[in-house]
């Protein structure tokens, strides 16, 4: 669902953000929890800032959005294709469709270490699992909007006598368009999840690198800026992707 906030939800929204602010600065200078897990937030801004300014936390943050890019380009690529190939064909579904049904449960974490075994510890690897878990949602989303086709549209595909790639770019894809942007959407959180997850373990440059570090280091306000900035990343990409969605399916709210 994609809707324009009303002036009141946004004040709503930055006073609950400002009040988990203010419980986060009371804490901390309160000394209810230890500093050497919870910094303030002068020195998670202080850290953040350095970081960025000074350190090589910008090139961090490129490297993860770089990664979170890729593997949710190619995971687009695939689901959609994928999706277009089960949800068009009968004969599809009956022979692959088991063999996805088995897969699709797999976490992208736990196909981690026979990712490790082919490919190494490599950023190839961190990109083909990020690949891998992304595109679950959008293949799944394809072929849920392939299947609500209304039956009167393939009836005119059957009189004009189209071809299955010409049902599949002139009226399927064009009518699962909207769940196949929610599906992207969806895959882009997934695809900055895994990416961290992927740089932790395979040891890659990145925020999740970062991020480990800095927790085995006791460097609470580095730990917290990288996480600030990961939450940065998704509000950012997720903004990005809602005025996409409103500029390609603006046919649908006149």
């Amino acid at each position: 669902m994609n809707r324009r906030f009303t002036p009141m939800e946004i004040c709503g929204s930055l006073a609950v953000l400002a009040g988990l602010l203010a419980c986060w600065w009371m804490a901390s200078h309160a000394g209810w929890i230890s500093r050497v897990f919870l910094p303030t937030p002068e020195a998670t801004l202080s850290s953040l800032r350095d970081g960025l300014v000074d350190g090589d936390l910008g090139s961090y943050t490129l490297a993860t959005v770089g990664r979170m890019l890729a593997g949710w380009g190619l995971a687009g690529v695939a689901g959609i294709a994928l999706g277009a190939l089960v949800g068009s064909s009968a004969a599809a579904r009956a022979w692959i469709g088991p063999t996805l049904e088995f897969i699709r449960p797999l976490p992208a974490s736990a196909v981690i270490p026979l990712a490790i075994a082919i490919f190494g510890l490599s950023s190839g690897m961190v990109l083909a699992v990020v690949a891998f878990g992304a595109m679950w949602p959008v293949l799944l989303a394809t072929v849920h909007g392939l299947a609500g086709v209304h039956v009167r549209l393939r009836e005119v595909a059957t009189a004009l006598q189209l071809g299955r790639m010409e049902f599949l770019w002139k009226i399927g894809l064009p009518n699962a368009l909207p769940d196949i942007v929610a599906g992207m959407r969806l895959a882009l959180t997934v695809s900055l999840i895994v990416s961290v997850v992927g740089e932790m373990i395979a040891s890659q440059p990145g925020l999740g690198q970062a991020i480990l570090l800095a927790a085995r280091s006791f460097r609470a306000s580095e730990l917290f800026a990288g996480i600030a900035l990961l939450g940065a990343i998704g509000f950012v990409s997720n903004a990005v992707l809602a005025l996409l969605e409103r500029r390609l399916l603006r046919w649908q709210h006149p």
